[in-house]
């Protein structure tokens, strides 16, 4: 399988080329540039562990405590917006999205609509080839900028209208429309849908109090 990994010399260039990732997640077998989506598969149900496929390579995802428990709530709410609404299927972060052929993403949440669903019906397979309407990113410590960058050219690329980038060190959350059209508010501002998810509105402070909760 000819992959953009092919050309590759030494380990800092295959680093380099997944945005600067830590060593430790990246998976070494199979050898990085001739992973397909079934070893995606197989490793999440043989260890537990999920996995984003780029360019042949397997690329380990990462969640910590805060993150999961801000990605949680925000979960939360979306579920409870698009009930009545029924827009179609919102997913959590272990939600495996094959968004072009071999390219596997798992965003933290997703929201795909209805109409980009064959036969508007929940997909069976483990890792659906689909295109979400909206994906959210919560940043972990191993996320680097580099990546993330990859994240967003993958998903506009592929068809992503609104992809949300949480940031719970800064308490920030950046709105991406485009690759080049972005907003970012900080705790004081509320955040809504846009014409993705109409008359969703979340103020900030709400969603980072979570991080403050105490007994």
């Amino acid at each position: 399988m000819a992959t953009a990994t092919t050309s590759l010399k030494t380990l800092a260039d295959l680093l380099r080329r997944l945005g600067d990732v830590p060593p430790d997640r990246v998976r070494l077998t199979p050898p990085p540039g001739t992973a397909t989506v079934q070893d995606v598969i197989a490793i999440e149900g043989q260890e537990g562990r999920l996995c984003e496929l780029i360019d042949g390579v397997l690329l380990e995802k990462c969640m910590g405590y805060g993150e999961s428990a801000l990605t949680g709530l925000l979960l939360a709410l979306l579920h409870l917006y698009n009930g009545p609404r029924n827009l179609g299927i919102v997913t959590g972060p272990d939600g495996m999205i094959e968004l072009m052929p071999d390219l596997v993403r798992i965003p933290d949440i997703a929201l795909v609509r209805w109409e980009r669903l064959p036969s508007r019906r929940r997909p069976s397979s483990p890792v659906p080839q689909l295109v979400p309407n909206l994906a959210v990113e919560v940043l972990s410590r191993s996320n680097t900028l580099g990546e993330m960058a990859a994240k967003r050219h993958d998903y506009f690329a592929a068809g992503v209208e609104l992809v949300w980038e949480i940031d719970p060190d800064a308490r920030t959350v950046t709105v991406y429309s485009s690759l080049t059209d972005l907003l970012k508010l900080s705790a004081a501002e509320t955040l809504d849908g846009g014409t993705v998810l109409p008359g969703f509105s979340l103020p900030l402070a709400h969603l980072f109090a979570e991080l403050d909760r105490q007994g």
